[in-house]
């Protein structure tokens, strides 16, 4: 099968992306699939720059077609990219005389998919910025949030364009954003196919070898409980949660580790009002998670909205004890206090300082819940997602192809 997948970049550091890249991966060298990837940037990806000359077969492998990428305010970048990657694919179809069986893509990228995963939605984010209320931190400048209403807006305007339109075949992450398509676009015919987790890579052996040099390269003492929480929009991932509870606990040797790229001045004073400054430590993302999960002890991530939550299921392979919401995708497949905890109320530091304190004194439960959620994790890996994946394009290409 030749598939057009068009994503803005690809790279192992966000959720969507290394998602993206692992079925891909998959997609090209189990299922001998032509992938033409229009993205702007592609990192720790196989791929190869040159489109293939025109031949009636297919040739298995990645194809990258670098679309350009135009400078300005993140609308107008959206706006460019949306023209040009179209532009291209546009070009390669009539000159270069490449024909796609399907389009491909993560979410909002083109207004002519044949198939959407759907990562995110834009409904429900701004659902949530209307509703920020509280110490949460505030966007600063009046441009930041004029231009956040602006986009948003856009998004939502092309989701219930794309989203609602029965003939773009759509494939949810999650349990919970499946229902949350129905609700907003009365979709019922949505495929649920989980996000999977590398477990070879991803497991309590790997974590325990790493844990010494990655705590001691941080300065983190024995003693301390580690917190993690990966992600680049802190917001929604309940960072503000994290803050008040550890606040809440001041006798208590705790630690936390804030992974991501995100504006951190507005968290970075909310700590310092709290008076946690001094125990948070700050890091850029990077290509290798492993080694975050093997400096902590407690993965947590109250989640405002998530439609997956993949750092939770990378440390639940890792056996760490991990916190989440009900918000997040990935709490439909987390057994409550058995293999992890889901908070109700994602807002609720003092809960969330509870089942810490909880936590610190009872060594054994983080043992039994840790080692739970690395057999569970056993059950998601990136193979089984791929087939699921698979069967369902399958399927795709071959209606479109009746239809014809």
């Amino acid at each position: 099968m030749r598939i057009a997948v068009v994503s803005p970049f690809i790279d192992r550091r966000h959720g969507t992306e290394r998602a993206l890249a692992e079925l891909l991966e998959r997609l090209a060298h189990d299922y001998y699939c032509e992938i033409h990837l229009y993205a702007q940037r592609v990192e720790d990806l196989d791929v190869r720059k040159s489109i293939p000359a025109p031949r009636p077969a297919q040739s298995a492998g990645i194809f990258w077609h670098k679309v350009p990428q135009i400078p300005g305010p993140h609308v107008v970048r959206f706006l460019a990219w949306m023209f040009c990657n179209g532009f291209l694919r546009k070009w390669h179809g009539a000159f270069g005389r490449v024909a796609y069986d399907l389009v491909l893509s993560p979410g909002i990228n083109c207004l002519h998919p044949d198939v959407v995963i759907v990562h995110a939605l834009f409904h429900r984010l701004q659902e949530l910025s209307r509703q920020e209320k509280g110490d949460a931190p505030a966007e600063t400048g009046l441009f930041r949030r004029a231009h956040r209403r602006i986009y948003y807006g856009l998004l939502t305007a092309l989701e219930r364009r794309i989203y609602g339109d029965a003939g773009i075949s759509l494939a949810a992450v999650s349990p919970r954003m499946g229902r949350l398509l129905k609700q907003y676009f009365g979709r019922e015919d949505v495929c649920v196919v989980p996000n999977g987790v590398d477990t070879k890579h991803f497991s309590s052996p790997r974590r325990f070898a790493l844990r010494a040099a990655a705590r001691q390269h941080r300065g983190f003492p024995d003693a301390d409980l580690v917190l993690l929480l990966i992600g680049n929009d802190w917001r929604n991932k309940g960072l503000s949660a994290v803050l008040r509870a550890v606040a809440a606990l001041p006798g208590l040797p705790l630690r936390l580790l804030v992974v991501g790229n995100d504006a951190a001045a507005p968290f970075r004073a909310l700590a310092a009002k709290l008076g946690v400054q001094d125990r948070c430590h700050w890091e850029s993302p990077a290509s290798d998670v492993l080694d975050f999960y093997a400096a902590a002890d407690i993965y947590v991530s109250p989640s405002l909205e998530d439609s997956f939550g993949l750092p939770v299921a990378e440390a639940m392979a890792c056996g760490l004890p991990v916190i989440t919401s009900v918000n997040a995708g990935v709490s439909d497949l987390v057994r409550d206090g058995v293999d992890g905890f889901v908070l109700r109320e994602p807002q609720d530091a003092g809960a969330l300082a509870n089942l810490l304190q909880l936590l610190y004194a009872d060594l054994e439960m983080r043992r039994s819940v840790g080692e739970a959620a690395a057999k569970t994790a056993q059950q998601w890996d990136w193979n089984r997602n791929a087939a699921v994946v698979w069967e369902f394009l399958k399927n795709i290409a071959a209606r479109k192809a009746s239809a014809r």
